[in-house]
């Protein structure tokens, strides 16, 4: 068998072990007759998330390709001003997110913090000032600045270690690095439809459900993709991309806090919502156009059949 058949093989291979690893584990809550989002659901549906690596992992060991250029050194020497720009990069576009949705809708502004009151409300906790919710939140953003990057790291890499680490690889071998980040951002988000369809990010009452729910998660993971992927071809590691996807799962609702009254998830204000991602899709395309003059020095598998 020829270098070019194995590889597709081993793609192949991983594409349907983590599909079907992560969709069966996600189907235990409606199985099981949870509640998306509550209970014993919330660790259920984060174990999915070491679907990928489980791809990666026994797809070598399947196809007998062995365990090199794993894509996990963290190749801090000579990227220190990369690692600073991963670490406080994403977080400073999640607030100017927040600032653009706002922009677009400023009668849904609160400074008062009305949404969060509700939360509180809703948990049982009466009797508190606006003082402890402002301290509260300024004490959440400050977490999510110091350590957003690394909070998650664990489960965010066990996505990552299969995404970043094994299928953008092996795409970049039959395509352009443009095309090969473009497919790995929508395999990844057509990845979560089962959660969608559940209420993940965007819940169920809005127009179009659930198709314009799984079109959003696409594309979101189509922006974030193009980012996370064009970091790890550069420094030819999954960390960063780690990352960036940690401070994304922490601070994704951020803009949540200062919401007033209804809104439309499928815009925002989280940087899951069109609207809402504005600032990332703005990166994603510059880096899209950089993409194409990626040297060929940072490729680590043949460049077969090549589109």
């Amino acid at each position: 068998m020829d270098e070019n058949t194995m590889t597709k093989k081993r793609l192949t291979v991983f594409l349907l072990i983590t599909f079907l690893i992560a969709w069966a584990i996600f189907m235990l809550v409606p199985i099981l007759g949870l509640t998306y989002g509550q209970g014993s659901s919330i660790i259920i549906v984060a174990s999915a998330m070491f679907a990928p690596t489980l791809g990666n992992i026994l797809t070598r060991l399947i196809t007998k390709e062995g365990f090199r250029d794993l894509f996990l050194r963290p190749s801090f020497k000579g990227h220190v001003r990369q690692y600073l720009l991963v670490y406080f990069g994403p977080t400073l576009l999640i607030f100017l997110s927040a600032a653009v949705y706002f922009l677009f809708f400023p009668g849904s502004f609160d400074s008062s913090l009305s949404y969060v009151k509700h939360l509180a409300v809703v948990s049982g906790k009466t009797g508190l000032t606006d003082d402890y919710f402002r301290k509260t939140v300024l004490e959440q953003i400050g977490i999510i600045v110091l350590i957003g990057p690394v909070v998650n790291i664990i489960p965010t890499m066990g996505e990552e270690f299969g995404w970043r680490a094994y299928l953008l690889p092996k795409l970049r071998g039959f395509f352009s690095d443009r095309k090969a980040l473009v497919i790995t951002g929508i395999i990844w988000g057509l990845w979560h439809l089962p959660v969608i369809v559940m209420g993940h990010n965007y819940g169920k009452d809005y127009f179009g459900y659930p198709w314009l729910g799984i079109l959003a998660m696409v594309l979101f993971c189509l922006w974030l993709g193009i980012i996370e992927g064009y970091i790890s071809i550069k420094l030819r590691s999954a960390i960063p991309a780690a990352m960036i996807h940690s401070t994304v799962n922490a601070a994704a609702g951020l803009p949540l806090y200062f919401i007033k009254g209804s809104y439309v998830s499928l815009l925002g204000p989280s940087i899951t919502g069109v609207i809402g991602a504005i600032p990332f899709i703005a990166v994603a395309v510059v880096l899209l156009i950089k993409a194409g003059k990626l040297s060929s020095e940072t490729r680590i598998v043949p460049e077969a059949g090549r589109k």
